[in-house]
């Protein structure tokens, strides 16, 4: 059994800029921080998977001590979890707006996994109601309901660890070098390829600079058969890739000895 699994967010929908950055400052509008977070500095603040880790990451000594919040770390913490869900509200109201359109090429290359008899699932590190609303949106009730949802607090560690990745396969029931990652970022590349899977990498708008050079294909996106020729960074199948990752290309990675993985690439500044 083969299985296509997506992560989230920059994957299935443009989400962080738009989606998750607006949300976190409408939360700290909302909750009287005088903070936010523009869009060069949510760049950094990516490399922390989860909105939780973000906002802890977020609240040092000096944050604290300057917007007066609680200095007890268990208090603190539950401030934080409350944000969170404050946060998480307002997100799905954007997404229920229309703010965060799909990117092109996911349903269809999950409608051909589908139809090939392939497993689908959806493993990010997004709380569990925000992935189920984006997945929705982009794939379709009909599609999702034929979907794994592995998200939010279901493992311990979040990415680079490839703890998300082994769960989502273990909710399929099979095993991890059997399935195909579909990611965007370098800590999503990283726990994907951790867990042992095959990954095509579409670069989405904060992964233009990051090293992605671990993925068995990247493009900077899924594309279309009736469309524009893609940009093709890396392709370690044994077909052209022109308009669109087909499913042809995906599948191809599936039993490889590995030998191509890591080949040499121009430098990710050159890929823009």
């Amino acid at each position: 059994m083969r299985a296509l699994i997506f992560d989230c967010d920059g994957v299935l929908a443009e989400t962080e800029r738009d989606g998750h950055r607006a949300a976190f400052n409408r939360m700290f509008a909302a909750e009287g921080l005088d903070f936010e977070w523009t869009e060069d500095d949510y760049a950094s603040v990516l490399s922390v998977a989860g909105g939780k880790e973000r906002l802890r990451r977020l609240c040092t000594d000096a944050f604290v001590e300057r917007h007066g919040l609680p200095t007890e770390q268990a208090a603190l913490d539950e401030l934080v979890a409350l944000w969170h869900r404050r946060k998480t509200q307002i997100f799905l109201d954007l997404v229920a707006e229309g703010r965060m359109p799909s990117r092109a090429g996911v349903r269809r290359l999950a409608s051909e996994a589908r139809a090939a008899g392939w497993r689908l699932a959806v493993a990010s590190t997004s709380a569990v109601v925000s992935v189920e609303a984006i997945a929705e949106q982009v794939l379709g009730r009909e599609l999702l309901g034929e979907c794994v949802i592995a998200a939010g607090d279901m493992v311990e560690n979040k990415k680079p660890a490839p703890d998300i990745y082994l769960h989502a396969a273990r909710l399929l029931g099979i095993d991890a070098y059997d399935a195909v990652a579909v990611e965007d970022s370098h800590v999503g590349v990283s726990a994907a390829v951790a867990a042992g899977m095959r990954v095509v990498a579409t670069v989405s708008h904060y992964t233009a600079d990051e090293d992605l050079t671990a993925a068995d294909i990247v493009v900077d996106g899924l594309g279309e058969p009736d469309g524009a020729a893609i940009a093709v960074y890396k392709n370690d199948t044994k077909t052209e890739i022109e308009t669109h990752v087909a499913l042809e290309h995906v599948a191809s990675l599936l039993g490889q000895s590995g030998a191509m993985r890591g080949a040499a690439l121009p430098k990710v500044d050159s890929w823009k």
